[in-house]
């Protein structure tokens, strides 16, 4: 456990899985948390966890897709906590499962637009605030998928590897300025999303889990784990990464 008191974070995706999960792992730790999503339901249902264990956060709907909503987004998490210390960019989708030949315009475009371009956008209106505290992590979530190539998911490994250079790309511009920025790559993870590309079949499921070397999916709150420490005085030292958390599957 880290001490995050009088701190602010942000999380995109904070509706369910692995942003939930980081959304309440940073209050665990003390942190104010502004929790985003398009999903209302669900972001609310976040803040009520928060509160109830006996943290403080507030719900923000935002569509990564659209630099308005996003720029406004920030802007509401600095008008309600007075400061932005951490910054999880997490929100993501999958897309139509589709091979390289066969995906359509239409399929490719939201997935380039939310999972890589939203997370452009979330550094270019979190960093100026960052730049002005002269102090900030980021952490932004790539995938196992943005380390290697996985079949018919064409966009979606491509914004993902975006997100890792992106990441690295920043991490370089503001090394100086006291905010360092990584990525967290997750590999099988029990979320929505996982059950989603599985088709909710438990052969095909198996056949992802079995790709894991250590022979189980990861929990949402494995990869907060990391998150948190990403952001962490913890690691001081670390800018620029891409952590693989996932079971050692890039290993293999």
């Amino acid at each position: 456990m880290t001490d995050m008191t009088d701190k602010v974070a942000l999380v995109t995706g904070g509706s369910s899985g692995i942003g939930r999960a980081t959304a309440l792992a940073f209050a665990r730790d003390g942190a104010k948390v502004a929790v985003a999503d398009l999903n209302i339901v669900g972001g609310q249902e976040t803040v009520s966890l928060i509160a109830g264990a006996g943290g403080e956060a507030c719900f923000i709907e935002a569509d990564m897709g659209e630099a308005a909503s996003v720029a406004a987004m920030v802007e509401k998490t600095v008008e309600t906590y007075g400061r932005l210390d951490y910054a999880h960019n997490n929100a993501g989708i999958e897309g139509v499962l589709k091979r390289t030949a066969e995906q359509a315009e239409e399929d490719w475009t939201p997935v380039i637009q939310i999972n890589l371009t939203g997370v452009w956008l979330c550094m270019k209106y979190e960093i100026p605030h960052m730049l002005r505290q002269g102090s900030g992590a980021i952490v932004n979530t790539a995938s196992g998928a943005g380390l290697i190539g996985v079949k018919r998911m064409a966009a979606y490994v491509a914004s993902k590897h975006g997100v890792v250079g992106l990441t690295k790309t920043a991490a370089l511009e503001y090394a100086k300025s006291g905010i360092r920025v990584n990525a967290v790559c997750p590999g099988v993870i029990k979320t929505a999303m996982v059950d989603r590309v599985s088709g909710n079949r438990p052969d095909v499921l198996d056949k992802m889990i079995a790709a894991e070397p250590i022979g189980r999916s990861g929990q949402p709150e494995e990869i907060a784990e990391a998150v948190v420490w990403l952001c962490s005085d913890a690691a001081s030292f670390v800018t620029g990464h891409a952590m693989a958390v996932d079971g050692g599957a890039v290993a293999a």
